[in-house]
């Protein structure tokens, strides 16, 4: 299991464990933060699971074309910005820090 920390739009944190493999969108869904919409289930189409991770994180995989492309879509895009539906979870993930977008 892989442990990550969620700050949710209201500032409160979490630490919630989710399986290797998963999406961080999965797992932060299925740990009850309804506010992370991801309308279209991972699909990297909506951009409604938009989150900013912790500075410093080196074990993320690289921003793809469509997924820059659809954060140029948000207002709320900064560098810390990731559609969580991109963020496959492995054990080099083990400890990251989130924190829920604004809603667009």
């Amino acid at each position: 299991m892989v442990q990550i920390f969620v700050t949710g739009r209201d500032g409160t944190q979490r630490a919630v464990k989710g399986d290797a493999g998963l999406s961080l969108m999965e797992v932060i869904r299925d740990n009850g933060f309804d506010e992370l919409l991801a309308l279209c289930g991972g699909c990297c189409s909506c951009a409604t699971c938009h989150v900013y991770v912790e500075e410093g994180h080196t074990a993320l995989p690289p921003l793809s074309e469509d997924e820059s492309d659809l954060l140029d879509s948000s207002d709320q895009r900064d560098e810390r910005s990731r559609l969580s539906c991109q963020l496959p979870l492995t054990a080099d993930l083990d400890g990251l820090r989130v924190t829920i977008a604004p809603e667009d």
